[in-house]
């Protein structure tokens, strides 16, 4: 009888592995907190040029989109109107993604170490499923 996957690594270490897998995946997922400072007037980026720091903000990057847009409108074969408007909404998407902050709640060294053994360890056993064993040592 074939094993998980097609091989003859056992449909046990399968499921038990994928099962702690999945819970030490979760736990650890669960303890990441996510925050932003994204919004309109703060910084997206930083530009230093002659001695001085000018920083563009999320509406100063939106003024070229809504320049692109009219000009996309009023006629849509504008290249400039559609490069204004790719490369703003670029800018903008890369500056909500690079103000997003990660950061792991306090927890105990326990707490880790079993959430580390549950997802590490049941990815082991999960592959280990998948690995064709030979006759002679099982």
């Amino acid at each position: 009888m074939k094993g998980a996957g097609g091989s003859s690594g056992g449909i046990g270490h399968f499921f038990i592995g994928l099962l702690m897998m999945s819970g030490g995946f979760y736990l650890l997922l669960n303890a990441i907190t996510v925050t932003s400072n994204f919004g309109l007037g703060n910084r997206l980026y930083n530009l230093n040029a002659f001695g001085t720091s000018v920083g563009l903000t999320g509406g100063t990057v939106m003024i070229p989109f809504i320049f692109g847009v009219g000009l996309v409108f009023y006629n849509a074969k504008n290249i400039l109107g559609w490069l204004l408007s790719i490369c703003s909404m670029t800018a903008l998407i890369f500056g909500v993604i690079s103000s997003v902050r990660f950061s792991l709640r306090t927890m105990s060294s326990f707490d880790l170490i079993v959430i580390l053994v549950l997802a590490v360890g049941g990815l082991g056993l999960f592959l280990r499923s998948l690995k064709k064993i030979d006759k002679k040592y099982s």
